[in-house]
């Protein structure tokens, strides 16, 4: 098989993860236990310390270590502040994406990264593939309850994120054909979003984990930031 078979397989494989956990949230459905809320207050928690952890281990690191501190340090806030405005523009008309984003903002630059590197390393590619993978389960979980809340149907939510899916292998082939030498920039892209991510989390979803009288849900986020570091362990 070769090399560019395996970048598009990979990355189309880590972003219909997203997919898997839209489906089990549609199956779930919109239960009012009290065990089910905490399960999903959980899965919250959960994604909220995956998306920590890539920002940290993921998107972070490159840019640290080839972009100046100016650089880095306006690279990083210019990604808040444009999600900043976005996410008002968006409560003004009565709603909020903040999982969407947050998803998109994580999956595209890694999958960008995912493709830039296979080249050189392809255990190391493939690895990432499985991080990223691993991110999107619980991020597609979300996202899939936070897209229904506003109206859309189940349906349309599935194949919103079919749709998402098929952007890895776009933006993994990017990577592999264009910025396998151009490092400050990848660095620029993954340190842009990884301002983003920071403010969609403190923002919208860590106050969505929370849940009133229940201390379990937010030891979610300890595991799912014990992912990502794992998998930066297994990755290097």
């Amino acid at each position: 098989m070769s090399e560019l078979a395996i970048i598009i397989m990979a990355s189309w494989a880590a972003g219909l993860a997203a997919v898997v956990g839209g489906m089990v949230a549609w199956v779930r459905g919109d239960k009012e236990a009290e065990t089910q809320n905490e399960l999903t207050h959980g899965v919250i928690a959960l994604g909220g310390g995956i998306l920590i952890s890539a920002v940290a281990f993921a998107l972070l690191p490159q840019g640290m270590a080839v972009l100046t501190p100016v650089s880095l340090g306006a690279t990083f806030c210019a990604g808040g502040l444009l999600f900043c405005a976005l996410d008002a523009f968006l409560s003004r008309r009565g709603g909020t994406m903040a999982q969407f984003m947050a998803m998109l903002m994580d999956f595209l630059p890694e999958a960008l990264a995912l493709g830039a590197v296979f080249g050189h390393d392809r255990r190391l590619g493939v690895l990432l593939a499985a991080f990223i993978g691993a991110q999107n389960l619980p991020e597609g979980f979300n996202s899939f309850r936070e897209i229904a809340k506003v109206g859309l149907k189940p349906r349309a939510v599935i194949l919103s994120l079919l749709a998402v899916s098929v952007l890895g292998p776009m933006a993994a082939c990017a990577g592999y054909f264009f910025l396998q030498d151009h490092a400050r920039l990848t660095a620029g892209i993954m340190t842009f979003a990884g301002g983003g991510i920071m403010y969609l989390i403190f923002q919208d979803i860590a106050p969505q984990s929370k849940m009133r009288r229940h201390w379990t849900p937010s030891l979610g986020a300890v595991l799912g930031f014990a992912v990502g570091m794992i998998g930066k362990q297994l990755i290097g």
